[in-house]
């Protein structure tokens, strides 16, 4: 039986390969624009390919577009990510009402340039933090000549900078931008004039319509009770009136981009959203998504991580009835720790990877860059920072299926993944770091015959990649792969 089934395997892979749609197969790392979804057994929605394949997307952030360059996004390619997403700034966008920056917006269009010609996807991020640069921004987030606080106070914490969103300045501010009408049509033109500037690139993703949506809170804004009462009156009403408005500004210019939504950060310490569903205008299946970060606030304050408190468990529990609710597709927009030097940090980093893989599309670390410490996730010498090995691991960039499991063990660099298979007939696709890989990869499969590898081998410099063809699995065939050091 078992050289009946080789000699079969044999014969078919042959054929395959003399077949024009074998030869028309594109090697290299380059994602397939997401179509649409596919929602899983256990509820899960992922993003789907034109072949219906559900797609992975891994990448970073970029923190500061205009300092990105060309050689920092074929990096990322190089190392066989797929994504990126980009921070805008609407004060350097727009400095003046209605008056754009030509070379900012140039810039914009020379990284998604650079995008197209590497191979990535690219997700804007309309960015702000506290606000914007009345409060001390720096030169991001929302413009001065938007911003509103009513002549009230605004003393920063130079030990806190998260601490700026409980100021009443601020707390105005945000209250003028959601309540304002002229200000809400300032900022849908914005929006429009985006969109229209940027389709047509072919790594356009699509949009995070706002990042780390915060606003006024009723009460004491430091008190959590309070906190977690006001994001819940924040993102059923005022926060969800500024989705609706967005979502019909860049459908005015662009029916072809995702558009994510993201909750409050209270998410982060297992407090569920309250956004309602919304609509989508585009022609066709609605193109949206759930974009929520994943950081630990201890951490963040500059503790080890402390695996007994229960945070992913208490996230993973927080985002996952939400989208499961209105069939989204979720991508983790921004985590990972300030330093994942440490072991408690480096053990957050895997379970953080670990958790991902099940409850999301895929992710975008914080951030791409180079450095001895802090965010960056390569060390100065330009591999993987110490605590950020998981995030250069094998993962599956599309599966002909739905997953069941994934395993990484650092110290032997092996990796499986398990699925049941689907209807496609496409290859699930697995990215095969250089750094985990640096003499090359072996791919096995267990539980189907006839089981087709091609394995684009990691060089210097250069992720590798491998294609799984299962022509004789039946769908819903429980398929495992093992990829080891060759």
């Amino acid at each position: 039986m078992r050289l009946l089934r080789t000699a079969a395997a044999l014969l078919l892979a042959t054929a395959l390969a003399g077949s024009p749609a074998a030869a028309a197969e594109p090697r290299g790392h380059r994602p397939e624009f997401p179509t649409g979804t596919s929602t899983s057994p256990d509820g899960r929605t992922a993003l789907t390919d034109s072949r219906g394949r559900e797609l992975r997307l891994r990448g970073f952030n970029l923190d500061k577009y205009a300092e990105t360059t060309e050689a920092d996004v074929r990096s990322v390619a190089a190392h066989g990510f797929t994504l990126l997403r980009v921070a805008v700034s609407w004060t350097r966008l727009e400095p003046g009402p209605g008056r754009y920056d030509r070379a900012e917006l140039d810039r914009l269009h020379q990284l998604l340039g650079w995008a197209d010609r590497y191979g990535l996807l690219a997700l804007i991020d309309f960015h702000q933090d506290v606000y914007g640069p009345r409060f001390g921004g720096g030169d991001r987030g929302i413009p001065v000549w938007a911003t509103r606080d009513d002549g009230l106070p605004f003393v920063p914490d130079p030990d806190d900078w998260f601490a700026g969103y409980f100021q009443p300045a601020v707390q105005a501010a945000f209250r003028h931008l959601y309540d304002d009408p002229d200000l809400r049509r300032a900022q849908s033109d914005f929006y429009t004039r985006i969109a229209r500037e940027l389709r047509g690139h072919r790594s356009l993703l699509g949009y995070d319509l706002f990042n780390e949506p915060f606003g006024p809170i009723p009460g004491d804004p430091t008190d959590p009770a309070d906190q977690a009462a006001g994001a819940a009156a924040l993102e059923a009403g005022r926060l969800a009136g500024m989705y609706r408005r967005l979502i019909r500004a860049v459908r005015a210019a662009d029916d072809r981009a995702w558009l994510f939504v993201e909750p409050t950060v209270l998410v982060g310490q297992g407090v569920p959203t309250r956004l309602p569903g919304f609509a989508d205008p585009r022609p066709g299946p609605p193109r949206l998504g759930y974009a929520p970060h994943f950081y630990d606030t201890a951490v963040e304050s500059g503790a080890d991580w402390d695996p007994s408190g229960g945070f992913v468990e208490a996230y993973v529990a927080a985002v996952t009835a939400y989208p499961a609710a209105h069939r989204l597709p979720v991508l983790i927009g921004e985590w990972g720790p300030p330093d994942a030097r440490r072991p408690g940090n480096a053990e957050l980093v895997r379970r953080q990877v670990a958790a991902m893989e099940t409850i999301s599309s895929g992710w975008t670390m914080w951030y791409w860059c180079r450095g001895a410490g802090g965010y960056c996730a390569l060390g100065p010498d330009g591999r993987p920072a110490p605590g950020d090995e998981p995030v250069f691991a094998p993962w599956p960039t599309a599966l002909d299926g739905h997953p069941l499991s994934s395993d990484w063990t650092a110290a032997t660099a092996t990796y499986r993944l398990g699925w049941t298979t689907g209807r496609t007939g496409g290859p699930t696709e697995l990215s095969l770091p250089a750094e985990a890989y640096p003499a090359g990869a072996r791919v096995t499969v267990a539980g189907t015959p006839a089981a087709l590898v091609d394995i684009d081998q990691p060089g210097p410099g250069r992720a590798g990649s491998a294609r799984i063809r299962l022509p004789l699995a039946r769908p819903g065939t429980p398929v495992t792969v093992t990829v080891t050091p060759r």
